[in-house]
């Protein structure tokens, strides 16, 4: 079991892509986080295939991203969207939200929720 990676851990592919939707959905319908919202297209169906794309390599599984679109560059692909503290907070509210919704263990969830603190942390541009 040490050696499995988080993508076989949480269950694989249609774990992942159930986690990607969730995620979407919560952003899609969640008031607190509308500026999230407003900053993607109005038709999220290729903001969610792309994470679940992202997500899947992120997460130990097949490199989907990085076969269809190369090295993620996630810094540079965000650059065109001012990313600060409230942007990473609110990305960070829908995903822990879908995270807490997956029957993982619990030490899983920490894991994986400080990975993705980490990588949102990263993607800030802007100051406060």
């Amino acid at each position: 079991m040490q050696d499995m990676t988080p993508y076989q851990l949480m269950g694989g592919e249609g774990v992942v892509r159930w986690l990607t939707n969730r995620f979407y959905d919560i952003m899609d319908s969640d008031p607190s986080v509308k500026v999230l919202r407003d900053m993607h297209p109005a038709d999220l169906a290729g903001s969610r295939e792309k994470l679940f794309m992202f997500l899947s390599g992120w997460l130990g599984g097949p490199g989907l991203y990085m076969e269809k679109f190369g090295h993620p560059r996630l810094r540079m692909r965000h650059m065109p969207f001012a990313v600060d503290g409230e942007m990473r907070d609110q990305w960070m509210q829908c995903m822990t939200q879908a995270v807490n919704e997956l029957l993982v263990e619990d030490w899983l969830k920490a894991k994986l929720l400080e990975a993705f603190y980490n990588t949102a942390d990263f993607m800030r541009n802007q100051q406060e």
